[in-house]
Formats: structure tokens, sequence, C-alpha cells
């Protein structure tokens, strides 16, 4: 070596400086790849994210090749400068030597090539994992002692390096990549996603059509009354019961009964042949389960019940579907206007309203960790029943009771929240 001409050994301390900016860029790019992008590519038959993949696949015996190779080409690298420095200046330009080569490595050998490899990973790491492929089988031996011995300082720590870290993702963690995902995903589609996440949340209870509300056949009341029922409804599927839905007989599907009603004798005898079996679902069914349950049992619409048996709603497939989608068979624009928007910003609102079909109407944050219905809403925070007039404040969000009937509020008068601005409030939003 220190015959060799000052040119060769400037030469070779360049060669080095570049082996020690390659494995410093590639262990840099190997490391921030994208691991979904990376799957799907080595999925789709791409050769060199396949490579990439497998030799991600035990990050141990990568690591210690690279720094096996980095520390071997900047231990020569400080070698050659010394002999460098001693044929040019003596001993002592050795100070100098060591100072220029740490910048040199600093700038040309660390930074600039994990940089790069920071903003463009696969640019750096597929070439390189070609090169990796092909020298880690016969470097095996000196890797797997390196790994051992590291392995033994790192036990008394309780880490094992010999499997990857899982990839899987926690819901919240999911809902931070759809959410984060800009322009990749339309906002639509994001919104959808998010919603899918959300239907482990949401319960049936928080969707059902309540009890009261719930339109029914009811065998005691008059033939008459019950065809003209029959004939008008908008539904495809109506609860047949005796008296009261809590004696539900079955479900009948309106369509069985076409043939009857084009002949003129729908009978009774006819309406109970044409009867299903009724579907019963335990209140607090998480919507994630149930339409799970729908389409193991081949059913688009249940019954809620409590713990006493009592019925408490109605669920369909099509009520979970929404809750996805948004509105596909009510126009968002009535929903909108059931609101009754007021010229002062406010909105007179039925008390009979769920909670969150006015948080999604308006963009809003009521809470819905408890009752499900603005009427419940008000009753849970007085305490009693409220009369008119009666003004109270529910999330920031001044609410005046504007009718009374009976036990429950009808009609309530409410305002966007008071940190909102107190009357613009934010503009009702479609899903």
């Amino acid at each position: 070596m220190y015959d060799a001409p000052i040119w060769v050994l400037l030469l070779s301390l360049v060669l080095l400086l570049v082996l020690s900016a390659f494995f410093s860029g590639s262990e840099t790019g190997l490391m921030a790849l994208n691991r979904y992008r990376l799957r799907h590519l080595a999925q789709g038959g791409q050769p060199a994210a396949r490579r990439a993949a497998r030799l991600l696949e035990q990050p141990d015996r990568l690591i210690g090749l690279i720094l096996l190779g980095n520390n071997f080409v900047n231990i020569a690298a400080s070698s050659l400068a010394t002999v460098i420095a001693i044929r040019l200046g003596g001993e002592g330009a050795i100070p100098l030597a060591a100072g220029l080569l740490t910048l040199a490595v600093l700038i040309f050998s660390e930074v600039a090539p994990k940089t790069l490899a920071a903003l463009h990973p696969e640019r750096v790491a597929f070439p390189a994992a070609w090169v990796y492929s092909l020298i880690i089988r016969p470097l095996y031996p000196l890797i797997w002692v390196i790994n051992t011995l590291s392995g033994w300082v790192l036990a008394p720590l309780g880490v094992r390096g010999r499997q990857a870290t899982s990839l899987a993702l926690s819901a919240e963690e999911l809902r931070t990549v759809v959410s984060e995902a800009g322009a990749m995903i339309p906002q639509r589609h994001q919104q959808m996603l998010l919603s899918i996440l959300d239907l482990e949340k949401v319960t049936v209870e928080d969707i059902m059509v309540p009890r009261s509300e719930i339109v029914g056949i009811d065998l005691n009341a008059p033939w008459d009354e019950v065809v003209r029922q029959i004939v008008e409804t908008d539904y495809t599927k109506l609860p047949v019961y005796e008296g009261s839905i809590d004696q539900v007989i079955g479900l009948v599907h309106i369509r069985k009964l076409l043939p009857a009603i084009r002949s003129g004798d729908l009978t009774r005898e006819a309406l109970m042949q044409a009867l299903g079996d009724p579907y019963f679902i335990p209140e607090g069914t998480p919507l994630l389960k149930q339409i799970a349950n729908f389409q193991r049992e081949r059913r688009r619409i249940g019954l809620v019940v409590d713990e006493y048996g009592e019925i408490q709603g109605l669920v369909t497939l099509e009520d979970i579907l929404e809750e996805i989608v948004g509105e596909f068979t009510t126009d968002p624009q009535d929903l909108i206007q059931a609101l009754h928007p007021q010229e002062d910003g406010s909105y007179l609102v039925e008390g009979a309203m769920h909670i969150r079909d006015i948080n999604r109407a308006l963009g809003w944050h009521l809470p819905t960790d408890g009752p499900k219905t603005l009427n419940g809403l008000i009753l849970e925070h007085m305490e009693s029943i409220p009369e008119p007039g009666t003004s109270l404040l529910i999330a920031g969000h001044p609410v005046e009771i504007v009718q009374t009937r009976g036990n429950m509020v009808r009609l309530a008068r409410i305002r966007p929240a008071l940190e909102e601005g107190g009357s613009g409030g934010k503009p009702p939003q479609n899903r």
C-alpha cells in the first residue's frame, strides 16, 4: 500500500466513500419502504419488491449485513486516509486527514444518501435489494456470528430480533391512515371507509326505528283498514301483530300478497300463509356484527328487543348500509327540511328526531352515547318534563322548548354551538 501511486490511493478512497454511501442510503431506503405498498407490489409479481420483502422478513440478518459492510468500508477508508496523509505530509497531516475524512463521510456517505433514500426509498431500496440478495448467502456465517453475539447483548432486555414487527393496525391507526390519505382516496370514499370503522362502535339502538314509529299490520283492526294499509304502504315488509307490537306473529313481504290483491280476494288466511317468522335482535348489538348476522340468517329486517323481550324498535339492512354510504333511498334534502331552518340560523327540530341524524345533517357533535333522540336528550338533561319556553344548554348548543305533548318534547329550537359563532353554524352536509 505504501508503494502504490497516490492517485491509486485517492481513487480507492473515493470508491470506499461511494460504498459507504451505498450502505448508508440503502439501509435508510429499505427501512423507509411503505410495508403495505411493498406487499402489494410483491403480490403483483414485481421481482425487486419480492426481493426487498424477503430481506425485510428477517431484519436482523439484513441490518447485520449492512452494518458489516458499512463499518468495514469506513474503517478501511480511515486507514487509507491515514496512509495518504503520511505520504503527503507526514504524521503531522493525520489530524487534518481525519477531519477532512469525517466531513466527507458525513456529507457524501451519510447525510446526502440517507436524505435521498428517505425521499425516494423505492429508487434506492430496490436496486440495493438485488445486491444484498447476491452477497447475503456467502456472508451468512459471519452475519450469523454477529447476530448471535448481538442477541446475547439484547437478551437481558427481553428483545428478540428473529422476526419482523407485526404490520397489523388497530382500528384507530387505520382510521388515521384513511384520514391522512389525502387526494389518494376521494373524500366520499374516505367517509365510507371511516363509517365502516364506526360500525363496531354504533349499535342497533342508534339507528333503529323506535317502537312508537313502527308501521305494522294489526290483525285486530277492521279488515277493510288492513287491506287499505297493505295496498297503500310504501314498505316492502311489515310486521304483523295482534293488538300490540309486543304480540308480533310474523313479517309479511308485500310482494307475496300482490296476486291476491290484484284478484281482489285478499283474505286473513292468505295473509297468515304469507307470514314469515319474526327475527329478533338483542339491543346493544354492534352494527358490524348485525350486518354479518343478517347475511348469515338471510334476513333484511329485524325487531330489536331488550333484556325482558319487549320490542324497542325495528332495524333493516338498508338502515345499516345507509350508515356506510349515506341516505340512498331518501333525498338528503328531505332531512334538512325536516330540521326547519330559521332565518336567525336556528333550527326547529322535532323531538323524535334521532341525534345521529341531526349531527349528520348539520355537522354538529351532540352527544350520542346516551339517549338516541332529541326528546330523550332533553329529558335526561332536565330530569323532568319541561314547559314550553324553557331554555337549556346541551353540548354548547342553546336549546329552547317550543312545544310539548303529553310526556315528551314535540318541538324544540336549537342553535349552533356558541363557539361556532352563535348564528351561522356549520352548513348542512350530505354523506
